[in-house]
């Protein structure tokens, strides 16, 4: 086994960057940030207060009040922003590397996330400036426009499974549209977020237009998401956080988008590309190890080809390659943290007495220290089995046999969650009847998770509320005010003309 790779000059501590400044927490406190390869911790960092975070507001307030970037054209920002794109593509395997080490995910996949985060800002630095609103007319008579503009004062609360790539999501549309921002990640992550604070000046970001606040969700995500000055909530995490935050913002009546959990199903028949179907289930759950929002996590099979599938599917996962993050070679690398690791093997163990154990079960084997679980597959999983309802978030799947559409299609709904489902038939007229009636925000039909960021992204139950992507971003972070102009007379009812009125009629 190769050995464990630690990059160099890794910061011992990181600090909040408020204002243009880093800084540590106003009464000093701080928290350890650990490498999930060995638990150990390797840096301390700023935790944030309520205090820290009216500070944060504050300075983003008055960028947002006082500052160019509000006002700026939008080509102007858009230039920035594909700076900002042009720095993130030149240091991508600095990039990976970090978020490797952060957060154990196997470096090549890594790798593709850098990408995508710079070419999250380079899509909306182009739309900013293509986007259009709609004019109306009556001839002769009015003209109706949208002003569009930017609200204020945007939170972002991100996740800790691929944090630069799921930031740089809600970095590049917030800031595209003349918001700026208060960002917290999330403490299990800290490292690659520590980075944004050097990209964002060297290309010029106007100072206070970004924020970083580190810290628990608990203090200063719960007191960012209250704060009365942010009138813009976007979070990425588990369901339950996101029913708190809902409470929490609704007094303040505040635009949110929460993008919860999920239980996705990939729903298998029996006339599919049993091959393409394999490998898109496959790497559906165990890539990033399992550790993902859309992972096809229930596998619902046909019954004419179940058996079949379940031992080819099983095999496959027997192969998979565990090992360390920074190994190319890898395919499922280490889990984000101590605490989660327990988490899911507590699954696997429920697992156990819920379904047929056809492959892991336990820690990976060679890795008796770290977050290493083998990838687990569950066959002849009852729909009201833990496993089959419950979100594990890592790299372990229940699969579960069908006969008709119907039954799919109750089984493929049958849990609180809706943010993705997989459909995998020949049957065009199925594949889109079955998919309109799955309740989603989201489906693929014969294809894995591949995102066009034009499209709008979410859930349906409790896997969130609103929509991030394309148009329905720009419509999040900003306001549309309708301006109605007049070309003719007004023709307005003459109330209060009369100059006297007779009384005392019969």
């Amino acid at each position: 086994m190769s050995k464990h790779f630690v990059p160099e000059n890794l910061p011992d501590h990181l600090q909040h960057y408020i204002d243009g400044k880093f800084v540590d927490s106003i009464g000093g406190k701080t928290f350890e940030v650990q490498d999930p390869v060995s638990n150990q911790a390797y840096a301390t960092a700023a935790a944030g207060q309520p205090e820290d975070v009216d500070v944060a507001v504050a300075a983003a307030k008055r960028a947002f009040k006082e500052g160019p970037w509000s006002k700026m054209l939008p080509r102007e920002r858009s230039r920035v922003l594909h700076k900002i794109a042009d720095i993130v593509e030149s240091r991508d395997d600095e990039l990976a590397l970090l978020e490797s080490f952060d957060s154990g995910l196997p470096i090549t996949q890594a790798k593709g996330q850098a990408r995508r985060a710079a070419e999250n800002f380079r899509f909306f630095a182009d739309l900013i400036v293509a986007q259009h609103d709609n004019a109306t007319k009556v001839p002769g008579r009015q003209i109706n426009y949208v002003n569009r503009k930017p609200i204020g004062v945007a939170a972002l609360i991100t996740p800790w499974n691929v944090p630069f790539m799921q930031e740089s999501w809600k970095l590049a549309p917030a800031i595209a549209t003349g918001n700026t921002v208060v960002m917290k990640p999330a403490s299990y992550t800290p490292l690659s977020a520590s980075l944004w604070p050097e990209i964002f000046e060297q290309a010029g970001l106007p100072t206070g237009v970004f924020n970083l606040v580190f810290g628990s969700g608990g203090v200063a995500g719960d007191y960012l998401v209250k704060h009365p000055d942010v009138p813009i909530v976007s979070f990425t995490g588990d369901s339950s956080t996101g029913a708190v935050i809902s409470t929490a913002a609704a007094p303040l009546f505040k635009s949110l988008s929460l993008e919860l959990g999920g239980k996705s199903p990939a729903v298998v028949f029996a006339d599919a590309d049993i091959e393409a179907a394999l490998d898109a289930t496959v790497f559906g759950v165990f890539s990033l190890n399992g550790e993902r929002c859309t992972a096809g996590s229930r596998v619902l099979v046909q019954r004419d080809i179940y058996d079949d599938f379940v031992a080819r599917f099983a095999e496959r996962a027997k192969n998979i390659v565990v090992g360390l993050p920074s190994d190319p070679a890898t395919e499922v690398g280490s889990l984000v943290h101590q605490n989660h690791f327990d988490k899911v093997m507590s699954y696997i163990e429920i697992g156990k007495s819920e379904g047929r154990l056809l492959a892991g079960g336990g820690r990976a084997e060679g890795f008796p220290t770290g977050n290493y679980v083998a990838p687990t597959v569950f066959a002849d999983v009852a729909p009201d089995a833990r496993i089959f309802q419950e979100e594990i978030f890592g790299p372990v799947v229940a699969i579960t046999p069908f006969d008709t559409d119907e039954e799919a299609l109750e089984l493929a709904n049958n849990t609180k969650y809706g943010l993705a489902a997989y459909v995998w038939t020949s049957d065009l007229k199925r594949a889109h009847n079955f998919a309109h009636s799955i309740e989603s925000g989201m489906v693929w039909l014969n294809s894995n998770n591949v995102r066009d960021l034009r499209t709008p992204f979410g859930g349906v139950k409790a896997s969130g509320l609103g929509r991030e992507g394309g148009y329905r971003s720009i419509d999040f972070y900003t306001t549309q005010q309708s301006v109605q102009i007049n070309l003719n007379e007004a023709h307005s009812p003459k109330f209060g003309v009369q100059t006297s009125r007779k009384t005392g009629d019969a």
